[in-house]
């Protein structure tokens, strides 16, 4: 097997595509548990050099400000305040350039690996406006005021990055430009990852001028506590379970197939969570809810004598939760992102741990923290159809929003009517490999979104969606909007109605061509998921509930053809 080779399926990928749809997912679903994606050992090498491009060119960003040292002498300068800042503003670049979550071959991203200003740049491409009738900054295609707001905020970050220092007139532009931005097409918002970054840098903006002191950390060191927190809290459900499996199943380190076995109750037969898969899965909320609480001890005690052991443990902590996370490569490949969490940790509650918590020192800034970090992620947890689970902080529970796209014979061919700059899926891996491999890719991505608990609810819902799933083409709304938008990190909301308003107004699917299920992540405190059904031409179908409990019973393939009255449907 060569280095550009995925691991082959253990089926003839042609001869699977033939089959009836629950036949198909047992067979796709068994390989995952044993083989993950297979993703080529180059994939792996790619993202290796693309995190080391990233710390390396921060490094030499450094080396152009005040204060700080050539790359030589980075154990020297490497906590500055102002190393830090940069390290904020390049990680937001990285981003919206595209090169970071979202990127490359493990998020169906084959040829070219990259969307985000391929996209963001090219007038006509699709974008989902916050409102979509406000003038200038709305409609469902991207003008020249929005190619022009985000090229300004590129210039804006790189204007800070080589800037030999940093002030109100290199942040504030960048503060403004971000929240413009999103309102234009809310995809950048979330590709900016400005949950974490923009909000970083109002504290930088808004936090009182001390000489000699950066009273900004105060406010840093709470966004850092929020992410970990409500991360953990995100994970308090019957989803994550399922999520360590296909990690584990997935991960380039676990490689050995009993332990891979090991995760589900009675493999091939039973591929739930067995108790062991459970309890590392609570074991890892527990890591990861542990990490804030200690190192929040350790700041508050660190502000009187240095912040001691406690804040070491909550360190090593950090680096076991982190490591662990980073070394499976998960889809998505959130890898440069967890590195800044990491650094950031060091920076703010090692090397500064001095600074108190208590003062932020401003009360603009004080309003911020607590909208952006408590109510928005709070709202998002208790109403996930409200909040993207990006702002909600809901990272890799498992509890996300997703969407499957069915096509009719070729009508995916319609999609070319899109401004865009990838081609359909298989027509980008056909640049490196037959029909077969790049079938038994694609349908791995079957399995994956079969294999979390959400999933489950696909196969209840098809026999609802289509008469003859046969004659449809199966393809996960996260496919979708990375072609159609240009970014995609495993948001729903960013495939759910609204896109598939925008693309029939702009492809003219024909009734019964393309028709889509909608899953809704599960409310905190509530019990089940909302599903909707819609065909592109005439609008919704049929909506309703299914319980978690329900799914937490089921295979991720259907064994027989279940009735379409077999969920409740919601009255009109």
């Amino acid at each position: 097997m060569g280095l550009l080779d995925p691991v082959p399926t253990p089926y003839d990928p042609l001869e699977w595509d033939a089959k009836p749809f629950p036949e198909k997912a047992r067979m796709v679903c068994r390989a995952w548990a044993l083989q993950g994606y297979g993703t080529p050992i180059a994939a792996y090498g790619l993202y290796a050099l693309k995190i080391c491009a990233y710390v390396g060119v921060w490094i030499v960003l450094c080396g152009t400000t005040e204060g700080l040292g050539d790359p030589w002498t980075i154990g020297q300068w490497w906590s500055h305040p102002i190393a830090f800042q940069k390290a904020i503003l390049w990680s937001m670049m990285f981003e919206v350039l595209g090169l970071g979550c979202g990127s490359g071959p493990l998020t169906g991203r084959y040829w070219p690996p990259v969307g985000g200003a391929l996209y963001f740049l090219r007038p006509g491409t699709t974008k989902l406006p916050r409102w979509p009738g406000l003038p200038g900054l709305g409609g469902r295609t991207r003008g020249l005021l929005d190619v022009a707001l985000y090229l300004a905020l590129l210039v804006a970050l790189g204007r800070a990055l080589v800037a030999p220092a940093l002030g109100p007139s290199e942040l504030w532009p960048i503060a403004i430009l971000v929240p413009l931005c999103g309102v234009a097409d809310r995809t950048l918002f979330l590709a900016a990852r400005a949950e974490h970054y923009w909000v970083t840098v109002l504290c930088f903006v808004l936090a009182p001028a001390v000489a000699g002191t950066a009273t900004w950390m105060a406010g840093a060191k709470w966004v850092a506590l929020a992410l970990w927190f409500w991360a953990g809290v995100s994970k308090l459900n019957h989803h994550f379970p399922a999520v360590v499996c296909v990690m584990t199943s997935n991960s380039p380190v676990l490689r050995w197939p009993w332990l891979r076995r090991r995760m589900y109750r009675r493999y091939p037969d039973d591929l739930r969570p067995n108790r062991f898969a459970e309890r590392l899965a609570h074991g890892g909320t527990a890591l990861e809810l542990g990490v804030p609480l200690v190192l929040l001890l350790g700041s508050l005690l660190g502000s009187l004598h240095g912040g001691g052991d406690v804040t070491f443990v909550g360190l090593l902590l950090m680096v076991l939760l982190h490591a662990h996370i980073t070394s499976s490569v998960p889809m998505g490949v959130p890898l440069e992102w967890n590195v800044m969490v990491v650094y950031g940790g060091f920076v703010l509650f090692g090397a500064h741990a001095d600074v108190s918590l208590l003062a932020v020192g401003s009360w603009p800034l004080v309003a911020i923290l607590v909208g952006m970090l408590l109510l928005v992620p709070l709202l998002g947890n208790l109403r996930p159809d409200a909040v993207s689970f990006l702002p909600s902080m809901r990272y890799y529970a498992g509890n996300w929003a997703c969407s499957i796209w069915l096509f009719r014979g070729d009508a995916y061919v319609k999609l070319d009517r899109l401004t865009k700059s990838a081609p359909w899926l298989f027509e980008q891996l056909d640049r490196f490999y037959d029909r077969a491999t790049a079938v038994g890719l694609v349908g791995k991505v079957i399995a994956f979104r079969l294999m979390h608990l959400h999933g489950r609810a696909l196969p209840l819902l098809l026999p609802r969606a289509v008469e003859r799933p046969e004659d449809y083409l199966w393809a996960d709304g996260e496919l979708i909007a990375g072609l159609a938008l240009g970014w995609n990190f495993g948001d729903g909301h960013l495939h759910d109605e609204r896109l598939l308003l925008s693309l029939q107004a702009q492809c003219g699917f024909d009734p019964g061509e393309l028709r889509c299920i909608f899953v809704e992540s599960q409310p905190l405190l509530r019990s089940s998921l909302h599903w909707r059904i819609w065909d592109a031409a005439t609008g919704k179908l049929d909506e309703g509930h299914v319980e978690v409990a329900r799914l937490r019973e089921l295979q991720p393939w259907p064994e027989d053809d279940p009735p379409k009255d077999d969920l409740p449907t919601d009255a009109a």
